[in-house]
């Protein structure tokens, strides 16, 4: 009877010699820009406990210096970016890279509540591991699928990351609702917190941070390039705000040509003065 031929193995001058495992190095760098709140370090915060693979930046300026980024990765040993943009001290972006050669994206954070804020029952190993549950429209389009596996290299930990736990006890959802990526995060519970010694009954429990991501550009490089999608419903937080007095302009406008309009037929429906009329009669 033969020998089984051995796996994962080359012949090498008649010696078989085994290649190594592939192992997954991703790592992150995850910085912010100038003129971040107190909210969104909190939020940077949080996900750097939930992400053991990161590395932290000092505050980077936007308007000179973003295409120093791919650089710092680089020198940080980092093959992906979390860079936080911060705009008039109250509009978040965030930009998901792939360094050195893309792609990126650009989204609007909205909907921020940090684990502080939620005040959840629920507690997960500060370093563990993660599994990452994507919503089936992620399947769906070429730029859905583009987010996935972006997220799948930024938000996965692998395994013998530094700082990380050999255990897996939460999980980080990603869900498509209205055109945006709402982020969840649960703990996995084994037991029944009510029931302790009863039997094992698996069930999640949200322990937060959430938030919730609108794609705006999507890049084929790094912090540049083309722009291989582009999200036209978007609107600017600050376009918002300026239409506001606007709106309410057009309202108080609405209100004045109603006004005048209703008078108009007012006038239009009085009936002509009567001849024998009690005050000509007896005036």
């Amino acid at each position: 009877m033969e020998d089984a031929k051995p796996t994962k193995q080359s012949r090498l001058n008649g010696k078989e010699e085994a290649q190594p495992m592939k192992r997954n190095k991703q790592r992150v760098l995850m910085l912010s820009s100038r003129g971040v709140t107190s909210r969104m370090r909190h939020l940077m915060k949080d996900l750097e406990c939930l992400l053991p693979h990161t590395k932290k930046d000092s505050k980077l300026d936007v308007k000179s210096q973003l295409y120093l980024l791919p650089e710092l990765a680089d020198l940080n040993n980092c093959n992906n970016c979390l860079f936080f943009e911060a705009r008039r001290h109250e509009d978040l972006y965030l930009w998901a890279v792939k360094t050195p050669n893309g792609p990126s994206i650009r989204m609007h954070v909205q909907n921020i509540h940090t684990m502080d804020e939620l005040k959840m029952t629920g507690n997960c190993l500060k370093g563990s591991r993660g599994l990452l549950s994507f919503d089936a429209a992620f399947d769906q389009d070429e730029h859905w699928r583009l987010t996935k596996e972006l997220f799948t290299h930024i938000f996965g930990v692998p395994p013998g990351a530094r700082r990380s736990k050999p255990f897996i006890d939460h999980i980080l959802s990603f869900s498509i609702l209205d055109g945006k990526i709402w982020f969840r995060n649960f703990q996995i519970m084994e037991k029944d917190p009510l029931q302790p010694e009863g039997p094992p009954t698996m069930s999640l429990v949200e322990i937060g941070p959430r938030f919730v991501l609108t794609p705006i550009k999507i890049f084929e490089g790094a912090f540049n390039g083309a722009v291989v999608y582009r999200n036209e419903e978007f609107i600017a937080p600050a376009k918002l705000r300026r239409a506001g007095p606007h709106t309410k302009m057009d309202r108080y406008r609405k209100k004045l040509f109603a006004a005048k309009e209703r008078d108009e037929r007012k006038a239009a429906r009085a009936l002509p003065e009567d001849e024998f009329s009690v005050p000509k009669v007896f005036g």
